[in-house]
C-alpha cells in the first residue's frame, strides 16, 4: 500500500482512464420520468477520487452533487435533470464531462464525456445509427466545446429564503383579530358573546405576535 501511495502523485494529467455508465443520455419529452437521468461513476482504483460534473449547456440540465468524492473500488450516482423540454432542443446534442482527480491535487488526472439528447418520444423508430463520417464530425463540433461547471445547480433543491411563508403571515392576522376582539365578560360589547375571548387566550395571542405581557395588561 504504501508503494501504491508513492506512485500515484507520477499520474500524468489527462492520462487516467474514468469508468462512467451510461455514455450518452436520451431524454423523452413525452415521458416525464425520463427527464431524470443517473449516471454512474465507478472507481476501480485503489485511492479515493474526487470529482467535478461540467456541461456546455449548464442552463439546460440540473445536476444534483456536481462535486463530490468516491472512495477506493466504490461507485457514486449523479443524478441529471433536463428542465429546459421544449421543441427547439430536439435532436441536439449537448455534452457533460467528469473530471477526476486526487483528493489531495487539483489537476485532472482523468475525464469522461458524456453526451445528452433530447428527443420529441420514445415511441418513434430508433435512430439509425450515425455513418462515420456525420460521427466524426459530431465528435470534431463537440471537442471544440465549451463546458461550464453545474455548481450554480447544487442550490436550486433548497428552499428560496425570501420573507415570511404564508402561513405565518395568516397566523399573525388571526391573533391580531384576536386582540381586537372584546374580552369575557365585557358586557357593553355588542360583539356576539361566543366571539369574547378570555385573557388567557389574549395573553397567548400576545405572545406569538411578541407583545410583552405587561404591555398586554395595561391594554
Amino acid at each position: 500500500m504504501p508503494q501504491q501511495q508513492n506512485r500515484q502523485p507520477e499520474l500524468v494529467e489527462g492520462s487516467l482512464p474514468v469508468f462512467v455508465f451510461p455514455t450518452e443520455l436520451v431524454f423523452y419529452a413525452d415521458e416525464q420520468n425520463s427527464h431524470k437521468q443517473v449516471l454512474t461513476l465507478y472507481n476501480p482504483y485503489e485511492f479515493a477520487l474526487k470529482f467535478k460534473v461540467l456541461c456546455t449547456a449548464p442552463n439546460k440540465y440540473t445536476v444534483v452533487d456536481a462535486t463530490g468524492a468516491v472512495k477506493p473500488q466504490c461507485r457514486v450516482d449523479i443524478v441529471i435533470r433536463h428542465r429546459d423540454v421544449r421543441p427547439c432542443h430536439y435532436g441536439v446534442y449537448d455534452k457533460f464531462r467528469l473530471q477526476v482527480s486526487e483528493q489531495s491535487q487539483r489537476k485532472a488526472l482523468g475525464r469522461k464525456e458524456v453526451s445528452a439528447t433530447l428527443q420529441p418520444s420514445a415511441k418513434q423508430d430508433p435512430p439509425h445509427p450515425r455513418p462515420q463520417e456525420e460521427e466524426r464530425r459530431l465528435k470534431e463540433q463537440l471537442a471544440d466545446s465549451v463546458f461550464f461547471e453545474q455548481t450554480a445547480f447544487q442550490t436550486e433543491s433548497r428552499a428560496v429564503a425570501g420573507g415570511p411563508s404564508l402561513l405565518t403571515v395568516l397566523l399573525g392576522l388571526v391573533c391580531v383579530a384576536a386582540l381586537m376582539l372584546p374580552t369575557l365578560g365585557d358586557e357593553e360589547s355588542t360583539v356576539p358573546v361566543y366571539l369574547h375571548l378570555s385573557v388567557n387566550k389574549k395573553l397567548v395571542a400576545a405572545y406569538v405576535l411578541g407583545i410583552p405581557v405587561r404591555t398586554m395588561v395595561v391594554l
